[in-house]
């Protein structure tokens, strides 16, 4: 005989929204919520299950006589308070938490071999002048701006970026999913990125569902917080003037070590057509958007057209995101993928624990998100490990 349970609708509401769901797709999903708010029928223990499942929801929270309270584990400083994001969705909590306790166990294996704290943490404030900062910035990453461009595309842009920083000592986290979950797609539209400071494992995440343009700023960004020495949820927004001074101080600084003034105005030409924009998106591997955010910031152009050219090309940008989505077959292969969700640097260091017998296989395999050895050899391979 099925068990029935007792479910307080507050807690399915929860649950629901905690997903993200409108109500058509939970009414889709599950046809008798309605009653099971209602009290007119009760679910069975396997119904509740697969709820709460389905939700991401922990199956014995919708026990409880009330909601729980889910505060962010970090600093909200996004800029986009809309009821969309007002309330963390379950895959933006449980990609925050899979960060924090990646980085808990590289932080204690880094004090297991005795590593020094990373020395550009917690090094500035907001008082320091951006360029100033991502001078250090360019000195530490060994790039150069001005020398033309970082890379033949904005993929190998990024890449080249991203292995600079953690070699550096910042751990670099990407992912457009929740852990290796494809059916858990990361909404940029909630977030771009978020870090979690450390003094001896500072841990950044750049949402991989965002374009390659727009990721490349949030990685620079999020570096940014690091060297603020403050952990924070950011959206990334370049120029958004209703951010807290973090954000915008952040955002200048990512804008100056992508696109240094002095270079910006030797290389505009007055050229604001689409075409124009795109030549100096490639020429300083950031996305169209910024580029008319650094020209209004540097009086290039004025603030009426930057506004009235913001709006045309944000429309042609998510376009053109839109049909390249559409276009794209496929996630790629799981051992390409997978060492960059993680962060080399980390993956490097949990197979070599599990090697040397420092963690058990069962332990490295949850920190990989693995769950065979075969696979563990694999991915060893493909981070370097032979």
């Amino acid at each position: 005989m099925s068990v029935h349970v007792d479910v307080a609708p507050t807690l399915l509401d929860w649950a629901v929204g905690r997903a993200g769901w409108d109500e058509e797709t939970a009414q889709r999903r599950f046809p008798h919520l309605a009653e099971w708010r209602a009290g007119t029928r009760r679910p069975t223990v396997k119904q509740l299950e697969k709820f709460a499942q389905a939700t991401h929801a922990p199956f014995g929270q919708l026990f409880l006589p009330a909601p729980p309270k889910e505060p962010l584990p970090v600093p909200d400083m996004r800029t986009l308070h809309d009821a969309a994001i007002s309330r963390p969705s379950a895959d933006l909590l449980d990609t925050i938490y899979l960060c924090q306790l990646r980085q808990d166990w590289f932080r204690d294996y880094l004090l297991e071999n005795s590593m020094d704290p990373v020395p550009y943490v917690g090094s500035a404030t907001t008082m320091d002048e951006p360029a100033i900062i991502a001078q250090r910035m360019w000195d530490v990453l060994g790039i150069s701006p001005d020398a033309g461009p970082l890379a033949p595309n904005w993929g190998s842009a990024f890449s080249l970026l991203s292995d600079r920083i953690e070699d550096s000592g910042t751990l670099v986290m990407v992912s457009g999913v929740v852990g290796s979950n494809t059916r858990r797609v990361l909404q940029p539209e909630e977030f771009r990125g978020f870090t979690l400071a450390d003094d001896l494992a500072p841990l950044v995440f750049v949402n991989g569902a965002d374009s390659k343009a727009a990721q490349i700023f949030t990685l620079l960004h999020e570096f940014a917080h690091v060297w603020l020495g403050g952990s924070a949820l950011s959206d990334a927004v370049p120029g958004a003037t209703s951010a807290p001074p973090d954000e915008q101080w952040c955002n200048a600084v990512a804008a100056e070590v992508l696109m240094p003034r002095e270079t910006v105005r030797t290389e505009y030409i007055g050229d604001q057509s689409a075409e124009g924009l795109d030549a100096l998106a490639q020429r300083f591997t950031v996305s169209t958007l910024v580029v008319l955010r650094r020209l209004a910031d540097l009086r290039l152009i004025t603030k009426e057209l930057y506004y009235e050219r913001y709006e045309e090309e944000k429309a042609r940008v998510l376009a053109l995101l839109a049909e390249a989505k559409e276009q794209k077959t496929g996630g790629g292969s799981f051992y390409n993928v997978q060492p960059r969700r993680l962060s080399r640097q980390f993956a490097r260091a949990v197979i070599a624990s599990a090697r040397e017998g420092g963690t058990s296989y069962r332990d490295a395999y949850k920190l990989l998100g693995t769950k065979k050895y075969s696979t563990f050899e694999q991915l060893a391979e493909r981070v370097g490990i032979s």
